[in-house]
């Protein structure tokens, strides 16, 4: 028996052919699904990317304890497993994550594995001088976008391209395995994530006219582009979605060259999607996990079965994939993975899903409840770990200096964790407790209050928090009981609904405030040289004025540094900014 795993990072369900998109060229896609099983109610679990990846490996979620970090010792590794049960395991990958400090236990799991450079801000390429670019790319000018100029020249042909050389190397590993037999490949691509760097053949499926500034790589924020930027953004990332297609669909030949249908499961995957404009909104992370961002598009072929071309409504998650292919291998699972094999007839009733320190959030496949925090701290938020390392560095001294030892939880096998401070970039407090009903409103545009549905939601939340033995922490956090039922007094719907509406509110535009010499429009740099227009600022958003990042993006214009941040400032107050600002 042999398994493929074909993952890609940021992959839009909603603009692929079997999902409904119809704009899109992805023929690829449309025939995986007519020799697959496609599922229409997969959802992810942990976000984003390595918790994402942490939950393929031990199939269980792991964001209410830890953010984004590298496996811990105590995990089960679903490679790590099969490796050890006689499946030889290989990984080829682009993901730059891995190779960072909170991704660095993730691919020596495998028995072998390849890497390709360049992807976004990759630490590839060295370059003293500044790398060309277009003049108006000034917040690329730094860090990983001034790197991802550099790298881009290094790939300026499809041949180059990180992706072509992933999917190169996992053929390659195919054609010279194709006879043997007990072995798993995981084929895993960056894209089609930001930013959305593919090559002509691709941009020419997407005819348009633009003369605008370049923009292939939105900040995670809201949106104040133009209506023709926005749309030269989708296009770009749809050009890079039909070399995912175009990819995928050498994967498919293989298959059909080399007979793999009749002893070989292939799971083509996501980790999460990404919101392209919609509900006002760029990226990920900085607002509410909506279903353009955790309704996934999942197929599997399962040659014991042999079905093709039918469509699962069971609610299947991210958390499945370890059991699933465990389970082909006839291998064992641990006890500590709460995930499903995929073909099972075993069923859930609901499913987790979230980010740490974020809302967190249960679906039925119905209804799907994102419950913020109970006040506007946040707190209290802590995180358990024995591997202290954020996203690209380690811990501090500083962050250390306080440590403490929690009590073990369930599933680290008698082991004590190290319990600091949580932090978070965003505040999901300013954005409400939601509940929508995804069958009267499918598009989450009208949030929902319904005392009974959503105390129906908090008793399946708070039960599968505490199936995951969830920290303390996090029920203080939510206002939610660590023991007992969950009552009518435990709702926040209703309670936070002036919140809520605040926060739907779309950023104000030009002519929604009135000009002065000074408006959300002035760069934060003269802002900053005015006394006066500094106490504004200080009065409505205390401590921004010193903040770093408000020093360093001083030539951006107030009103997009508000929708960089997240979009944290609800519409109300920036008009009363904006009032006070015109009239100095």
């Amino acid at each position: 028996m042999k398994a493929i795993m074909v993952m890609f990072d940021s992959l839009n369900r909603h603009l692929l052919p079997p999902y409904g998109g119809d704009w899109t060229h992805a023929p690829n896609f449309a025939r995986l699904a007519e020799r697959a099983v496609s599922f229409d109610n997969c959802y992810a679990g942990s976000m984003p990317c390595m918790p994402a990846r942490r939950e393929i490996h031990t199939g269980r979620y792991n964001f209410l304890h830890r953010s984004w970090g590298p496996l811990e010792p105590f995990d089960d590794s679903m490679p790590e497993i099969l490796k050890q049960s006689g499946v030889y395991t290989h990984l080829v990958s682009d993901h730059p994550h891995y190779w960072e400090d909170g991704g660095a236990t993730y691919h020596g799991r495998y028995n072998t594995w390849e890497f390709f450079r360049g992807q976004e801000g990759d630490p590839w390429k060295g370059q003293v001088a500044d790398p060309e670019m277009p003049e108006d790319l000034k917040r690329q000018r730094f860090g990983i976008y001034r790197q991802d100029w550099v790298n881009r020249a290094h790939m300026a042909t499809e041949d180059r391209h990180p992706q072509t050389l992933t999917f190169d190397a996992g053929l390659e590993f195919i054609r010279t395995n194709r006879e043997a037999d007990g072995w798993f490949v995981q084929i895993e691509t960056f894209d089609p994530h930001e930013p959305f760097f593919s090559h002509k053949r691709f941009k020419d499926l997407y005819p348009h006219d633009y003369d605008g500034p370049h923009f292939d790589w939105p900040d995670y924020k809201r949106v104040v582009e133009t209506a023709p930027q926005v749309e030269h953004a989708r296009f770009e990332y749809a050009a890079l979605l039909s070399m995912c297609d175009h990819s995928l669909g050498r994967v498919l030949d293989a298959m059909d060259e080399h007979g793999l249908w009749d002893d070989t499961l292939l799971i083509v995957c996501t980790d999460h999607g990404l919101l392209l404009g919609e509900k006002g909104w760029w990226g990920k992370s900085v607002q509410p996990w909506y279903n353009e961002l955790v309704h996934l598009p999942l197929f599997a072929w399962d040659p014991r079965a042999g079905v093709a071309g039918e469509r699962r409504e069971a609610l299947v998650q991210t958390i499945d994939l370890a059991p699933t292919l465990l389970e082909f291998f006839g291998v064992d699972r641990p006890g500590d993975m709460q995930g499903i094999p995929l073909m099972s007839d075993d069923s859930r009733e609901a499913g987790l899903f979230g980010m740490f320190g974020g809302h967190v959030n249960v679906t039925d496949g119905r209804y799907v409840y994102m419950r913020a925090p109970v006040s506007a701290a946040n707190a209290p938020l802590h995180e358990h770990t024995l591997m202290p390392t954020h996203m690209r560095g380690r811990f501090s001294p500083q962050e250390l200096a306080d440590i403490e030892l929690a009590e073990p939880f369930s599933f680290t096998k008698g082991v004590r964790t190290i319990r600091v401070e949580g932090r978070t970039f965003f505040n999901p407090h300013r954005h409400g407790t939601l509940l929508f009903d995804l069958e009267t409103d499918p598009e989450q545009e009208s949030p929902l209050v319904d005392d009974a549905a959503e105390l129906r939601m908090a008793e399946l939340l708070v039960g599968l928090m505490r199936e995951c033995d969830s920290p303390r922490s996090q029920f203080e956090r939510l206002g939610l009981p660590y023991e007992g039922p969950v009552t009518e007094e435990h709702l926040l719907v209703r309670a936070q609904r002036e919140i809520a509406v605040a926060a739907g509110e779309p950023l104000p535009k030009p002519g929604d405030y009135p000009e002065g010499r000074f408006s959300l429009r002035t760069p934060v740099a003269a802002l900053l040289s005015d006394p006066v227009a500094v106490e504004v600022l200080r009065r409505h958003v205390p401590g921004v004025v010193d903040s770093e990042l408000l020093q360093m993006l001083g030539a951006t214009p107030l009103i997009d540094l508000a929708a960089m941040a997240g979009g944290m400032l609800p519409t109300p107050q920036l008009r009363l900014i904006a009032e006070e600002l015109a009239e100095l």
